[in-house]
């Protein structure tokens, strides 16, 4: 069981040859309002490594349980377009826990390769908290430039999308199915994942996205489900800055996010 070891281990986990199923892909793509096509949309490598990041987090040596944990940022970088079909090989491993104002983060580090050529990174950092609202580190990730972002489309969301994205992705977070289980970690009912509302973001930019990018992006306030957000976005050489927000609420923020190549 996890959480009986004092440092993140320093060990690599690798899952060689791992395809995309077909069928799951398609679910994806409609859970998350992603066109249909033979290319993995940027964050469906996630999903094949999430096992891996599960299989790490719930090792004895792992320092803190995985359930509570909150997804704080993610950075995915698109090396080239990767093909549906194509065989992948998948390496996770973790960094050290660092302090951060609300307990310690950690980041979980992703390579995807294709008959042994780099085509996707991805850094996921977690938090765990500890109540505490002090101490070093920082929120981290894209911050607002100043830039006014205009906004583009309102999503209304279901009470049942975190267990439909769920049964997707494998990520089975109580946060996300149950409001009882929300409520045990402080929330008032359930929020959607994370990394359902970043590619539903990378679904509402699709046709601006070239075929290789880094997006970045953090999770500022959890999304409650139901809900309607707001999604706005801008775009200047070389970038796209954009957010999802409180419908109705354009000085709050749920992600900030920003695509550069």
């Amino acid at each position: 069981m996890a959480g009986g070891g004092h440092e993140l281990p320093d060990v690599e986990l690798v899952l060689p040859g791992v395809r995309f199923a077909r069928d799951r892909l398609a679910a994806y793509a409609r859970v998350c309002a992603l066109p249909p096509g033979d290319t993995l949309p940027a964050t469906a490598p996630h999903l094949l490594a999430f096992p891996l990041h599960m299989a790490l987090m719930t090792d004895g040596a792992f320092p803190f349980p995985a359930v509570g944990l909150v997804h704080v940022r993610n950075r995915i970088t698109c090396l080239r377009a990767i093909e549906a079909a194509e065989p992948l090989d998948v390496a996770v491993h973790a960094t050290p826990a660092e302090p951060h104002p609300r307990g310690r983060t950690f980041t979980l580090v992703t390579s995807v390769a294709a008959g042994g050529e780099p085509v996707w990174e991805e850094h996921s950092t977690m938090l765990r908290r500890d109540g505490s609202r002090n101490g070093g580190g920082s929120a981290g990730g894209p911050q607002a430039t100043g830039t006014e972002l205009r906004e583009s489309a309102v999503w209304g969301l279901p009470e049942d999308l975190g267990r439909r994205y769920a049964g997707v992705s494998g990520d089975h977070n109580p946060i996300h199915l149950h409001p009882l289980g929300a409520r045990l970690f402080g929330f008032p009912r359930t929020i959607a994942h994370g990394m359902w509302t970043k590619a539903r973001c990378l679904a509402e930019l699709g046709p601006l996205l070239p075929e290789s990018y880094t997006v970045e992006v953090s999770f500022r306030k959890p999304v409650l489900l139901p809900s309607e957000v707001a999604f706005a976005a801008a775009t200047t050489d070389r970038q796209i800055e954009f957010a999802v927000r409180p419908a109705g609420q354009p000085d709050k923020v749920h992600l900030e996010g920003r695509v550069s190549w």
